[in-house]
């Protein structure tokens, strides 16, 4: 017999490097003081748009905590922590803006815009992060509806997993936005997910945004 489960994917809100346009990866800032104001919007969505959720899921990094306070101070199940969903590893580019990135490693900066999935910065690539990504989803089909606070990366990797994309297919999704609501469904027959969809994509939560542009990671 088959069942549902509901995944709600919250991207964090906007950190002091993301202000700042530096790549993040798994290093980085906790949020901004418009990155606070966006998570106690976001927690008001989750409480109005979700009856309740019987797990919550999140990344282990500073901003994703900040993130998931207001919501956690209102009351839900504690958090499991899971370093899936973590960003995708940039490497050395942590902490620093393209800018400079261009001028000091222009040739793997045109290597990534021909669209080639190469490691950025000695990370990780967007094959290896869907791998995880994908992996700590499927972690949660015990529940009926799981919240998971993670990044813009594994957000956009699992849509695409959930859409059957090909490799690379995530690219053709817009960046997830600042504490935006994404919602996975699966469905789960004899222990395993039998087929996955996307019930929702990128959905703001917040009246107060950063530049619509994309982030660095």
């Amino acid at each position: 017999m088959s069942r549902n489960v509901e995944v709600v994917l919250l991207r964090h809100g906007e950190s002091w490097w993301n202000a700042e346009d530096r790549y993040q990866g798994q290093q980085g800032t906790g949020l901004s003081d418009l990155g606070r104001q966006q998570a106690k919007q976001a927690a008001e969505y989750l409480r109005s748009a979700f009856p309740s959720f019987d797990q919550v899921v999140a990344s282990d990094l500073q901003r994703v905590a900040e993130t998931l306070q207001p919501y956690a101070e209102g009351g839900c199940p504690p958090a499991r922590l899971d370093r899936r969903w973590r960003e995708i590893d940039v490497g050395t580019w942590g902490g620093r803006t393209f800018t400079e990135i261009l001028r000091e490693e222009p040739e793997v900066v045109a290597a990534f815009a021909r669209g080639e999935d190469v490691a950025r910065g000695g990370g990780e690539t967007f094959a290896q992060l869907r791998t995880r990504v994908w992996e700590a989803a499927r972690a949660t089909m015990s529940g009926t509806r799981v919240l998971v606070v993670t990044h813009g990366g594994p957000i956009r990797v699992a849509a695409a997993e959930a859409l059957g994309l090909p490799p690379g297919g995530q690219l053709s999704l817009d960046p997830p936005v600042n504490c935006s609501v994404t919602v996975l469904r699966l469905v789960v027959e004899g222990g395993s997910v039998s087929s996955t969809g996307l019930a929702a994509y990128n959905i703001p939560t917040s009246s107060v945004s950063e530049r619509a542009e994309e982030q660095p990671s």
